[in-house]
C-alpha cells in the first residue's frame, strides 16, 4: 500500500474556493481504481493549512491517478489558491507476510485486515 501525506497552505481570501476544489478532487479520486482513502483535512491550529491523506493499493494505481484529467486540472488550479509551497511525503506499507507483494494488498485485503485502524509500533 502507498500512503501520501501532503500539506497545502492556502490563501485566506480564497479559502472557500480552495476547499471546494479540494472536495471535488477527493470525490473524483475516490472513484479511481486502487484508491483506498483520499481526504483533505483543515488544520486545527491554522485553518489556512489543509492536509491531504491518500492511500493507494499500489504504486501503479497512484501513477494512474497522476495521469487523470481531474489531477491535471487540480494541479493547474493550485497556483491561484496556494499561499506557499506544497509539501508531500510518500510511504510504502508492506503486509507483515514477507512473501506477499505490496500490489497484492488490494481493497478487499485492506478492508478485512484485522490491524486496520490500530496503531502498531
Amino acid at each position: 500500500m502507498i500512503i501520501i501525506h501532503g500539506s497545502f497552505p492556502i490563501k485566506s481570501e480564497g479559502r472557500e474556493e480552495a476547499i471546494k476544489k479540494m472536495q471535488d478532487m477527493a470525490r473524483f479520486s475516490r472513484q479511481e481504481s486502487g484508491c483506498i482513502t483520499y481526504e483533505f483535512y483543515v488544520g486545527l491550529s491554522n485553518p489556512n493549512l489543509v492536509l491531504l491523506f491518500q492511500e493507494w493499493t499500489s504504486m501503479e494505481a497512484l501513477e494512474s491517478h497522476w495521469e487523470t484529467d481531474h489531477m491535471k486540472d487540480f494541479l493547474g488550479q493550485l497556483p491561484e489558491i496556494l499561499d506557499g509551497e506544497v509539501a508531500t511525503r510518500r510511504y510504502e506499507v508492506r503486509p507483515n507476510d514477507v512473501d506477499s507483494d505490496v500490489s497484492d494488498y488490494d481493497q478487499e485485503s485492506f478492508s478485512n485486515d484485522p490491524m486496520r485502524g490500530k496503531i502498531v509500533h
